[in-house]
């Protein structure tokens, strides 16, 4: 093949070599338009990962690059003044311009043409001269523009500001974090060795931060000088250097783009590297990307039976990876936007909420890495909660008002449309009195409704009649008499969502024959299908403001350990509070305050029929996913701050179902960012939910700070007995078990020592 590729950066370069490796008859080009020796960055980073990849491609590189490699094993926070070390993460730094040259000379020993100081022309122009033209053009890709209507790039520019610096202040012991409070706001750093005498050393800060500093204003050496003068403390006396040259004043500033191309090829012209996709810095996979890709390219050029072919999986597969990394560098990229929201925490807290900002790195994990720095941080987190040393945050205690749990896992609401006229039945009974018995803190009922119009399906649940309460009251004092656990109602009303059918039947679609009348704050029905539903008035506000309270007086008598407000997922209260349900012009519509002004009075009215000992819980819809037309982020701290000003004790923090045009972003704990927010910008307690399904994730959750319970429905569906199970895996001889059930505890421990002596072994 008679190849060019574009731009002699990493990518390029890479390819180029691993083309010849794979076939020395191919005749390869590389253009660059800088010289040889020009580079614009410090440092950059390689996994160990990414190094096994690499030696198994070319070793004769790879052993080139090793040799030049500053190696790292531990990460520090450097926080208020406290400098965390944690361990045991296997990083490798090199500089740009020494990786540069490596892979040059390697590339001129198997035969590639390397022209410097050439400027390119269209691609459109190279695709006729050679069989593959490889774009590696970088961030600002020209072919990426030429054939943006081919390759659909998305490009979001990120908000904070930071700028590449270098140093050659040692910092060769750890990947270091620091973060300093200014006069004009924090600023932090991201510092790592590269070589015997150098780090990189990224400057870092809210866009705010950086105009009230005036870096607008500032020269480049004026730029670098505040930097230092910022950090002086850290760097022993060492000067901060730019080596930007090509660039002046502000323009020294970046901000981030996250780049990801929907198609990758158009004939025979393919991009590489930053120009088909980036990842944040903060989780240093820039370069690893580009080598990866390069690796991957050049084994389907060879494997695949066409170029097509080749090109098509290596789209298909590559950009899979790559969403994957760009997943969780959004996470890492997001933390640090948002960072000025964690810098209260205390330092070992902070530092596991940065470690685990990516979920890249779980709670387990960092147990691998560093046994007794996670150690020390569980036993500091269950000090703060009254709990055990020894033990895992899963098992630390909470408490609530007059209400003590004593663990942080709850059994989150799950319908099970098996209730007759609204009365719940032995199925209910048999369902929630084994979860009690599984070791959950907390145990949620389903939502209970308070009306059977207010009824999702005829298979709901409600709080109405006199044989409700019976049947509720039977269930709670089960519960109480035998298990540790307690017990929640959650009560709300369905709105435009009810007289539907089973949740295993048609979803949200109306019942064949039999619908009652259905209600919401404005009459805009589910969807084509579903019925047009009475705009409420005031007499109708009224009469179901009554109905939550008797809901609320029976639910008191059955003796619930607390309950809950459903004002989420589209049901009544939530079509009040979002903007896609509720259009109304009165004082109940329009502006924030107007929407939340019903949901408010029917929890006020709540909270006061509730016994005061006793704690209340909202669940929130913390967006609409449909945008800014929606729930936003912002507006569900404002959401939730009102509720707590009324009384509430926790925010349940879900998401979403509130329209059936939502574009929810699912993935593991996808709705936990939205808890982390309220939680650490308000200081209120909150519970996250949301595809939560291993106590790895739950532990996480938890010792990052991101709630302070964590919510698992599908996995109880699965295993009532989830919370013992976990313990058991987890080595915690604590939690208690129901005294029938010894016999089968002691079982499943020495299994689980024999599965541990197998793994050691």
């Amino acid at each position: 093949m008679n190849i060019l590729c574009l731009g002699g950066g990493p990518a390029g370069l890479y390819f180029a070599i691993s083309m010849k490796l794979r076939d020395a008859s191919h005749r390869v080009t590389v253009l660059e338009r800088n010289r040889a020796s020009d580079t614009f960055g410090w440092g950059v980073v390689l996994s160990d990962d990414s190094l096994g990849k690499m030696h198994a491609n070319d070793p004769v590189s790879a052993d080139a690059i090793r040799a030049e490699f500053a190696y790292w094993d531990d990460i520090a926070v450097v926080h208020n003044g406290v400098r965390t070390v944690s361990g045991g993460h296997g990083f490798a730094g090199i500089g740009r311009k020494a990786l540069l040259i490596l892979l040059q000379m390697r590339a001129r020993q198997l035969g590639v043409d390397l022209r410097f100081e050439t400027e390119f022309k269209t691609a459109e122009e190279y695709r006729r001269e050679y069989d593959l033209v490889v774009a590696g053009d970088g961030l600002n890709s020209v072919v990426r523009r030429e054939y943006e209507a081919v390759f659909q790039p998305d490009i979001d520019t990120r908000r904070c500001k930071f700028v590449w610096l270098g140093t050659h202040a040692k910092f060769d012991d750890a990947f270091t974090f620091i973060f300093e409070k200014t006069a004009h706001g924090w600023i932090w750093a991201h510092v790592y060795q590269f070589d015997k005498d150098t780090a990189t050393f990224i400057v870092e800060c809210a866009p705010e931060t950086w105009e009230a500093w005036g870096f607008e204003d500032m020269t480049k050496e004026e730029t670098v000088r505040t930097c230092r003068k910022i950090f002086a403390a850290h760097l022993g006396g060492h000067e901060l250097m730019s080596n930007a040259a090509h660039l002046r004043g502000s323009a020294v500033w970046m901000q981030f783009p996250r780049v990801i191309c929907q198609r990758w090829y158009h004939e025979n012209v393919v991009l590489m590297g930053d120009a088909a996709a980036t990842a944040h810095f903060s989780v240093g996979s820039g370069t690893k990307l580009a080598l990866e890709s390069a690796i991957a390219l050049a084994d389907y050029l060879h494997s695949e039976p066409t170029q097509e072919a080749a090109f098509q999986r290596y789209q298909e597969e590559r950009r899979v990876e790559v969403l994957r990394l760009q997943s969780a560098a959004r996470n890492s990229l997001e933390w640090f936007e948002e960072v000025e929201r964690y810098l209260d925490m205390p330092p070992v807290q902070f530092a596991y909420s940065l470690l685990t900002r990516s979920q890249r790195i779980g709670h387990e994990n960092l147990r691998l890495r560093d046994p007794e720095w996670l150690a020390e941080a569980e036993d500091w987190f269950q000090r703060q909660a009254g709990g055990e040393p020894g033990r895992k945050p899963m098992f630390a205690p909470f408490r609530l008002r007059d209400m003590a749990l004593k663990n942080r896992v709850v059994v989150s609401p799950m319908a099970q449309y098996k209730a007759v006229d609204g009365c719940p039945t032995d199925w209910h009974f048999v369902h929630y009195a084994e979860r009690a018995k599984g070791g959950a803190g907390l145990v949620y009922t389903e939502m209970t409704c308070v009306s059977a119009h207010g009824r999702i399906t005829p298979g709901c649940p409600g709080l109405y009649a006199p044989k409700h309460e019976v049947a509720w009251k039977r269930l709670v004092d089960f519960v109480h008499a035998e298990t540790e656990a307690k017990i929640c109602c959650q009560i709300g009303h369905s709105g435009r969502k009810g007289s539907t059918q089973l949740g295993w039947q048609e979803d949200n679609a109306p019942l064949p024959h039999g619908n009652w009348p259905v209600m919401c704050a404005s009459a805009i029905p589910w969807s084509p299908a579903n019925q047009v539903p009475k705009e409420m008035n005031r007499d109708d506000m009224d009469k179901v403001l009554l109905q939550f309270v008797r809901a609320t007086e029976m639910a008191s008598k059955c003796g619930f350990d607390m309950i809950e407000l459903h004002a989420a997922h589209g049901y009544l209260m939530s079509s009040f509070i979002s903007p896609v349900s509720n259009t109304r012009t009165d004082e109940y519509g329009g502006s924030l305050e107007n929407r939340l002004r019903y949901p408010l009075e029917v929890f006020g009215a709540m909270r006061a029929e509730w016994p005061g000992a006793k704690p209340v819980s909202v669940r929130i819809s913390a967006t609409d996913w449909v945008g800014a037309d929606g729930v936003t982020g912002s507006e569900a701290v404002e959401i939730a701050l009102a509720f707590a000003g009324a009384g509430a004790d926790i925010i349940d923090v879900s998401a979403g179902q509130t329209s059936p045009d939502a574009k929810p972003v699912y993935g593991r704990m996808f709705q936990t960012p939205f808890s982390d927010r309220i939680r650490n910008e308000t200081g209120l307690a909150t519970m996250a939910v949301g595809n939560i399904t291993e106590a790895d994730q739950v532990n996480q959750i938890l010792l990052a700070g991101r709630a302070d319970l964590v919510c698992l429905a599908r996995p109880h569906l699965a295993d009532p007995y989830w919370t013992l199970h976990a313990a058991v895996a987890a080595g915690d001889e604590a939690t208690a078990w129901p005294l029938p059930y010894l016999p089968g505890r002691d079982q499943a421990r020495r299994l689980a020592a024999k599965t541990a002596e197998v793994i050691r072994a």
